[in-house]
């Protein structure tokens, strides 16, 4: 099924029929940059598909960053009007202090008013622009470049993640000065202050994403994911042998004074 021409001048094809002639419809430029984008847009993670305002962990983020859930709210409530405006966001801060999910929750407002969205982290990312130079893949650099710069809202995780080379930077500066040149958004965290996130991805690109985002939502604070994910075992003092023949010091680290 294809959509309909927003003129109706075409039959929804993107082709104007006259005869045994056929011509461009005015429709097409979208139709094609469209499927560019629809070839790298995603789904949301299954971690995220429920997240909403009124669901943790987004009601304790709210207490502790209120300011920050305001501005989110205010872009969720008008995110379509926000994408054509090519103005994005982005999160800046410690580890697991709800960057992502915020981040999340935005690429599912743009999805449920149908927007196109990619979203990667930066290592994932640039792994795929790597193997865009194997011998069989789908898309050259080029090619691939242009899809991702074609989604309504490209959304990067974890931005300043990634090692460093002048191929890192040349590839991040591109996508992201296109996307500013071409009034589109971007939608991302980052853990890094202003200063390292400069000696890590370049100045110009940080200066690109200031245009694009505007100033980034701070986020600072301790990791709320420490001690309810990662908690380990522990024995009593009196029954450490036994807690250690129980288990491996692989499973559980190294005893003091042991191999």
């Amino acid at each position: 099924m294809t959509d309909s021409c927003p003129e109706n001048l075409c039959d929804g094809s993107g082709f104007i029929y006259e005869g045994r002639r056929a011509r461009p419809c005015v429709c097409r430029p979208a139709r094609m940059a469209r499927k560019r984008a629809a070839a790298v847009a995603g789904r949301l993670p299954k971690r995220f598909r429920e997240v909403s305002f009124d669901r943790e962990p987004v009601v304790s983020i709210e207490r502790r960053n209120p300011q920050v859930i305001r501005d989110v709210r205010t872009y969720v409530r008008s995110v379509g009007e926000r994408l054509d405006e090519g103005r994005g966001l982005w999160f800046i801060g410690d580890v697991g202090t709800g960057k992502t999910t915020l981040a999340m929750l935005v690429s599912k407002a743009a999805m449920e008013v149908h927007r196109t969205v990619a979203i990667y982290s930066l290592p994932r990312l640039l792994g795929l622009l790597r193997d865009s130079y194997d011998d069989d893949a789908a898309y050259s650099l080029t090619e691939l470049i242009d899809r991702l710069c074609a989604v309504d809202l490209l959304h990067i995780d974890d931005v300043g993640a990634e090692q460093s080379s002048a191929w890192v930077l040349e590839q991040l500066y591109t996508i992201v000065n296109t996307r500013y040149e071409d009034g589109k958004s971007l939608l991302l965290t980052t853990n890094l202050d202003h200063d390292a996130l400069k000696a890590q991805i370049g100045e110009r690109t940080v200066s690109r994403i200031y245009e694009i985002c505007g100033d980034p939502l701070p986020m600072w604070g301790e990791d709320e994911r420490r001690g309810r994910d990662f908690v380990l075992p522990t024995a009593p003092a009196e029954d450490e042998d036994a807690f250690w023949e129980g288990g491996t010091p692989s499973q559980y680290g190294r005893r003091a004074g042991g191999p």
